[in-house]
């Protein structure tokens, strides 16, 4: 099956959903006076989206790949940054648990088709 637009993409797909989910708790009741604390936890959640959609344009599987390590680290980035939302009681215990079960996810997906694509005979639309 060939995906034909990066929002086909299922990392795309749950960092999407991520995003919304962190903008959401973020925007509302006491996380939303932590400016620093909201801004560094946006940046991470659309920069995932950012480089799967950017490469996916480009058409390159090297190209995709390098991005997708590059998307990769943006998970422990929002990871850590619940951390210190959970310690400064700005999210509950239970909302930290869905969110950092989600963050695993989307790092383990992102791998998974960053090793898929390494394999893989298909290239990009552009090759």
């Amino acid at each position: 099956m060939k995906i034909e637009k990066f929002e086909g993409i299922e990392s795309w797909q749950k960092a999407h959903e991520l995003a919304r989910q962190i903008y959401t708790i973020s925007n509302d009741g006491p996380f939303a006076l932590g400016f620093g604390l909201q801004s560094q936890i946006h940046q991470p959640c659309v920069f995932i989206m950012s480089n799967i959609a950017e490469v996916f344009e480009r058409g390159s599987n090297k190209e995709f790949i390098q991005f997708l390590f590059l998307a990769k680290g943006s998970p422990g980035d929002v990871g850590t940054q619940l951390y210190v939302a959970l310690a400064q009681e700005y999210i509950t215990q239970q909302v930290f648990s869905l969110l950092s079960q989600h963050v695993t996810e989307i790092s383990r997906m992102i791998s998974a088709l960053a090793s898929y694509l390494s394999s893989s005979e298909m290239r990009g639309a552009q090759q």
